[in-house]
């Protein structure tokens, strides 16, 4: 695909500052921008590469004032980091824009779609299985019985979708997910082994979520899983059955949480954190990467540290911990010297 300065202008709502017809077809750092490629400067500290950068076309601030001699083109707008994240949504947009299907496929005879659908090879649509308009279902999804999908709904390549799972509208589910699998669920006999228990329930996406690659989220064992409305989870991320994450809430990769803890809207948790199962997380509330959590957390709290304590505590705790050889030492000392009177 290749955009002329103007196109991309047009797109942008932006001015050109050089050739409109010079084309890119794709995009760059501007550190490693080549002919052919589209680049920006948004960061202050980059401008020395705009004098240097052999990318073709760069989007910069409209207060933007040159004090060498450049040879890419510019295109100036109002904020340069958002146009640029405008573009990419574009670009990822045209390239993913397939529609048909293709060949081989298998859609049950009980299953009905909506029109400008996406079926990439080899993709497998179970029975009474309901797809909304504009949905993209790519090459080697599974598709399981009884479930149903919203519009603008992408489904990519390797991703499965288990019985009775609900996906809401707008959402992407990326490679290699499976949502709806079943739940962690077994109880303990006599003997020390273990009877599994039938999972019965399934699992609800709202609209707008956002699934990475590789995650996992477990079917209830009665009710539902539900992920909220806005929901954002990165790859790799373990959500046992019967959890509900509430709306806009953002998690990071290898995050694991146990079954039938409730967490709250616009909360932010970063990488590798553990959650114990049984509990509620209020709303808002933000835990630092690698933090263990073991009890109920109120509304607007930080916390960091396995166990998770208040941010602001952790850090001056973590002063003492760096100091315990010296403090170590320095109590061993005193003690020696009480010994010898």
């Amino acid at each position: 695909m290749k955009f002329t300065a103007s196109q991309i202008a047009g797109i942008l709502e932006g001015e050109v500052q050089g050739d409109p017809e010079i084309s890119v077809h794709t995009l760059a750092k501007i550190e490693e921008g080549e002919a052919g490629s589209l680049t920006f400067l948004a960061n202050p500290k980059y401008t020395p590469h705009l004098y240097t950068t052999k990318a073709s076309i760069t989007i910069v601030n409209n207060d933007f004032v040159p004090e060498k001699k450049y040879t890419t083109t510019l295109i100036k707008v109002e904020d340069a980091y958002q146009a640029f994240a405008k573009l990419l949504s574009y670009y990822d947009q045209v390239k993913n824009d397939k529609s048909g299907i293709e060949q081989p496929v298998y859609v049950d005879k009980s299953s009905v779609y909506g029109e400008d659908i996406y079926l990439g090879a080899f993709s497998y649509i179970g029975k009474n299985v309901t797809i909304g308009k504009n949905a993209k279902i790519y090459p080697n999804a599974y598709i399981s019985d009884n479930v149903t999908i919203g519009d603008n709904v992408s489904i990519f390549s390797g991703a499965k979708i288990c019985s009775d799972s609900i996906i809401g509208n707008n959402c992407v589910i990326h490679t290699g997910v499976i949502i709806g699998s079943d739940g962690f669920g077994f109880s303990p006999n006599t003997d020390g082994t273990f009877t599994k228990i039938p999972q019965i329930g399934n699992v609800i996406l709202e609209d707008s979520v956002d699934v990475g690659a590789g995650t996992t989220i477990d079917r209830a064992t009665m009710g539902s899983t539900i992920i909220r409305k806005g929901v954002k989870l990165d790859n790799q991320i373990q959500i046992a059955h019967n959890v509900e994450i509430g709306e806009n809430t953002v998690i990071a990769a290898q995050t694991g949480i146990a079954g039938s803890t409730k967490i709250g809207k616009n909360c932010m948790i970063g990488g590798q954190v553990g959650i114990v199962g049984h509990i509620v997380i209020g709303n808002n509330v933000r835990i630092q990467a690698q933090s263990g959590i073991g009890k109920n957390i109120k509304d607007n709290e930080v916390l960091q540290g396995s166990p998770a304590m208040n941010y602001g505590d952790f850090n001056k705790s973590y002063v003492h911990f760096r100091n315990l050889p010296k403090i170590v030492n320095g109590i061993n000392n005193i003690e020696k010297k009480f010994d010898g009177k």
